[in-house]
């Protein structure tokens, strides 16, 4: 079989046999691709002989692990996966539930109250989940008697939903062809093979750790290793006892990792790469892990509308530029005006792509889709810019630009700035009004050490590398900065906080 022939999530499971597929390495349990390909279809006929069918959303609230990945497969052939925060209270669950009109909720067999709670609430069937020591997932007290049909390329296999921080989360439905795409790209982008193991420490309620980390690492036929949860303290030893080749994260978990390391850990020899997604990172900061880890950081650039990836940069012996997200991986990508123009060469604009990894258009939103497609580009939302060598540069959300006397400041630069002095840990710029200039620029900083430097100092030291009209006027120093599940950071969100407190 060759990735061209890979149109479905059931064929990415077909490149090997007696090979190891996933291993859980708290519990000492390790799955072959046979074995997997067994539950999942056992799984598959369960379900279908529960009632569901193509299109019906099988809800899923799993933590990490094997039985999210049996799950996640087994629910995209018989209907269409679902996966949702297992840490969501009551009210979320009873959102997303009815949003997506789930026809069955599957859950752990212990715990879940909430997503349980609100499942009752909605009079959706709930099924537990369960695992054997041997690794053998099934759903408990499943019903028998149905054969799930075969999923074609264009039945959808997972919908997800945007993170809403611009209103209302919308429903994003991904096809199967359009996951199968984006784990063929993904795993040509970084010459995938089944030596290679991936260590899987994202979320798989979400597209980065289903499609980056897990459906790419399976479609090469190499090994997925997945804990229930990421631990610093814990990572390298999984390293080491699993000959892991690579990992991908986000900035928080790579900071967490050089914060604990202050010499090249020995566990680190396997590693091939390491990969970050989901939110920007300083360049100083990528070169203090590619110095001390001793192999190539490469930042990539992802959205739920993709299926995941729309670009990275190479590894080696291509050329890596810092502060860029690499070049296009298997998609188009332009840079529009407002007015739905191409741009050309180093001019900033609205980020668009086109590729057969991208969805359609959000469910039951004609006024969403009307704003986010062009003549069939997709506008992502992001403003950036593509180099002389096509990389491309991101400079900041549209809606997060902030105008300051008819000038555009994009925020991610003068976050750069800060976190080039060494007192700063994490900071986030953004906009605050002003009742001349309209916007003035701020910023929340959190320190290494509290107290290690003021205000004035900071302002003083971001005037040494940015025009006066970009620095900002007002730092608030914080003990944290609050990013979602998978690692972003809601600018709207963490200022509405800080200017609500300082007018209470």
């Amino acid at each position: 079989m060759t990735l061209k022939s890979v149109v479905t999530l059931l064929d990415v499971l077909q490149f090997a046999n007696s090979h190891t597929a996933i291993v859980v390495p708290e519990l000492g349990i390790s799955v072959t691709y046979d074995s997997l390909r067994r539950q999942v279809l056992t799984m598959a006929d369960a379900l279908a002989s529960a009632g569901v069918r193509r299109g019906d959303a099988v809800a899923i609230a799993l933590p990490n692990g094997l039985p999210a990945i049996v799950s996640f497969l087994a629910a995209s052939i018989a209907g269409t996966a679902a996966p949702l925060n297992p840490a969501y209270p009551y009210e979320e669950f009873l959102f997303f539930l009815g949003d997506t009109n789930a026809r069955i909720m599957l859950c752990p067999p212990v715990g879940a109250e909430f997503a349980r709670s609100a499942a009752a609430d909605r009079k959706i069937p709930v099924m537990s989940v369960g695992m054997t020591d041997q690794g053998d997932v099934h759903l408990v007290d499943a019903p028998t008697g149905a054969t799930a049909p075969v999923p074609a390329a264009d039945d959808i296999a997972l919908v997800l939903h945007t993170s809403g921080s611009t209103g209302r989360p919308k429903r994003v439905p991904l096809r199967h062809f359009n996951l199968a795409v984006s784990s063929a790209n993904i795993a040509n982008t970084y010459a995938l093979s089944e030596e290679d193991v991936s260590l899987c420490i994202m979320p798989l309620f979400h597209i980065h750790g289903l499609i980056g980390s897990t459906m790419a690492t399976l479609l090469s036929g190499g090994t997925v290793v997945v804990p229930t949860k990421f631990n610093a303290l814990s990572f390298w030893r999984t390293v080491r006892e699993h000959r892991v080749t690579w990992y991908s994260g986000v900035p928080t978990m790579h900071q967490l990792l050089l914060a604990r390391a202050h010499h090249k850990p020995a566990e680190a020899a396997t590693l091939r790469f390491i990969r970050s997604c989901s939110a920007p990172l300083s360049s100083e900061l990528i070169q203090k892990i590619e110095d001390l880890f001793g192999v190539p950081f490469v930042e990539a650039y992802g959205m739920t509308e993709a299926a995941h990836q729309m670009t990275s940069n190479p590894l080696p012996p291509r050329h890596r530029k810092a502060g860029s997200v690499g070049v296009g991986t298997g998609l188009r990508i332009s840079i529009m005006d407002k007015d739905g123009n191409h741009l050309g060469t180093n001019q900033r604009g609205e980020v668009a792509i086109q590729g057969a990894n991208v969805f359609r258009g959000y469910e039951n939103n004609p006024e969403a889709n009307a704003r986010a497609f062009a003549n069939g580009w997709f506008r992502t939302g992001d403003e950036g810019f593509l180099d002389e060598d096509c990389y491309l540069h991101l400079t900041g959300r549209i809606k997060d630009i902030i105008i300051r006397g008819g000038e555009n400041i994009a925020p991610h630069e003068v976050d750069e700035v800060l976190l080039k002095h060494p007192a700063v840990a994490a900071v986030v710029t953004f906009g605050c009004l002003h009742p001349v200039l309209g916007e003035e620029v701020a910023a929340a900083v959190v320190l290494h050490e509290p107290g290690s430097i003021t205000e004035a100092q900071l302002i003083k030291h971001s005037r040494e590398y940015l025009a006066d009209y970009k620095c900002p006027t007002k730092i608030y120093f914080v003990n944290s900065i609050p990013t979602t599940a998978t690692g972003k950071i809601r600018r709207r969100v963490v200022a509405s906080a800080l200017t609500d407190d300082q007018r209470a």
